[in-house]
């Protein structure tokens, strides 16, 4: 990949397009939540005009106006206009219930101080559920066709990576995985590694870190992403500084992600003196304790109930597929060490631990039907019964066995901490494709994530993505 310097011409395309896009976005949701009131409204109108008058033009037209300014606001106010790339669909689409749910707030009350239209409350509130189904459809395919736009190279995002080290290589890794973000990666900065050596992926080394904002000024990058591996706070100062003036958005990857692991931080004080508090685990506290734990007996009880069938057919195909149970009891570790029975539909031979406990591509231990459940994780849902019984949750770190976790406890640090909480049917790391053969480093990592920034909607994207990933099938997934 040749490094890339974007002339002004081209950049002011570039910025053409991103307006465009986000005028776009402005009126898919314009269009979305003023049809799906006017489809209530029309619904409603034989009734709203047996009850009153027929509105004026002017009436209609104040009412337009003060209604898609509410909504305009409530969406703005709610960052659904940021244009971030890579963010979760499952956090969009409750940023849509909440900005549509506190404009819909709004414009009842405001019908009731002053209706120009006089729309009654049930017709707000059922143009409410339609006006976020629809912006949730429209938005989703909008996005749909912006990602196609990225692939093919339009409205791209011009990055450059400080540091060429292994943090600096697994960042631009992760941006190849997913071309539809429109990231394209022009070089490195390092200090170690010469200019004008070929990293990764065919990227250069542009030169010293001191050089950073001549790079950017000279290539019009968009981005800058700083992926140091034991950089102190004065050598991130001294490279924001250098850009302070420049419109570049700088991101900081944290070191071995020590940093990303303290989302939870509050401010506080003590005499007059602010104080940081760090690492406040979420799920130490007894009410989100209690309120994962109703999530977790709804899903596994829900889950239970309508995949009933299809366990029973599973539980009837291992039977006859080959000798031996049709369920695969094992011993993992759980929350505080403690061990348990997890229960998962038998997807190998009978006599597969014998011949090795570590699951590998292509594994000849496995069943004819084991090939497939194992792909689709239906092997696992008879851990629903686990969740059930108290020994795991719905989602939290994929439990070990415990000659595994005595083995991983020496070698990785704070790997015990993933067991503060409950062992999970799926996980953060899980839907970021780390399962199978994959690092435990990287596991332990993700899921120590999870464990300090948890809450309600975290597991209830984790869910979704699961589901959406088992209906895919994995191909690590052996």
């Amino acid at each position: 990949m040749a490094t890339t310097v974007l002339t002004p011409a081209k950049a002011r395309q570039s910025r053409r397009t991103r307006y465009l896009l986000l005028a776009l976005l402005i009126c898919c949701d314009v269009v979305a939540v003023n049809l799906g009131f006017m489809l209530s409204y029309w619904w409603h109108l034989d009734d709203i005009l047996r009850e009153f008058q027929p509105p004026t033009r002017a009436d209609v037209a104040w009412a337009l106006l003060a209604f898609n300014l509410v909504f305009s606001f409530t969406f703005w106010a709610n960052g659904l206009y940021r244009m971030q790339r890579g963010s979760s669909r499952v956090d969009e689409a409750y940023q849509i219930f909440r900005a549509i749910s506190i404009g819909t707030v709004v414009i009842i009350a405001f019908n009731t101080l002053l209706p120009l239209l006089n729309i009654t409350t049930r017709t707000l509130v059922i143009g409410w559920l339609m006006s976020m189904v629809l912006a949730v459809i429209i938005r989703f395919a909008y996005h749909s066709v912006v990602r196609s736009l990225r692939t093919r190279g339009i409205d791209m995002r011009t990055v450059l990576l400080v540091g060429a080290n292994e943090i600096g290589q697994l960042v631009y890794r992760q941006m190849g995985k997913t071309p539809e973000l429109g990231y394209r990666v022009i070089g490195f900065l390092s200090d170690e590694v010469p200019a004008g050596q070929i990293v990764v992926g065919g990227v250069p080394v542009l030169g010293k870190r001191r050089r950073l904002g001549q790079v950017v000024q000279t290539c019009q990058v968009d981005e800058v992403i700083i992926a140091l591996s034991g950089a102190s706070y004065s050598e991130v100062l001294d490279l924001i500084i250098q850009v302070e003036d420049d419109s570049v958005a700088i991101k900081i990857y944290p070191d071995a992600f020590q940093l990303i692991t303290n989302n939870d931080v509050s401010v506080g004080e003590l005499n007059g003196l602010p104080l940081i508090t760090l690492r406040a685990v979420p799920l130490d506290r007894r009410l989100n304790q209690l309120i994962k734990r109703l999530l977790d007996v709804a899903v596994s009880l829900g889950a239970l109930i309508l995949l009933s069938p299809l366990l029973l057919l599973v539980a009837v195909l291992v039977r006859f597929d080959s000798p031996g149970p049709v369920f695969f009891v094992q011993e993992r570790v759980g929350r505080d060490g403690r061990p348990f029975n997890m229960i998962k539909f038998r997807s190998m031979r009978a006599d597969a631990e014998a011949m090795g406990t570590w699951t590998r591509p292509n594994d000849d231990r496995r069943t004819r039907l084991g090939t497939f459940i194992r792909r689709f994780s239906i092997d696992e849902l008879p851990q629903f019964i686990n969740v059930l019984l108290g020994d795991m949750s719905v989602v939290g770190p994929r439990p070990e066995q415990p000659h595994y976790v005595a083995q991983f406890s020496e070698q990785i640090p704070r790997y015990m901490h993933r067991h503060r909480e409950k062992a999970g049917i799926t996980g953060w790391a899980q839907v970021n494709g780390l399962r199978g053969d994959t690092s435990i480093e990287d596991r332990t990592r993700y899921d120590l994530y999870y464990i300090e920034n948890w809450s309600p909607l975290f597991d209830i994207k984790i869910i979704i993505r699961t589901a959406w990933n088992a209906i895919r099938g994995a191909d690590n997934a052996y």
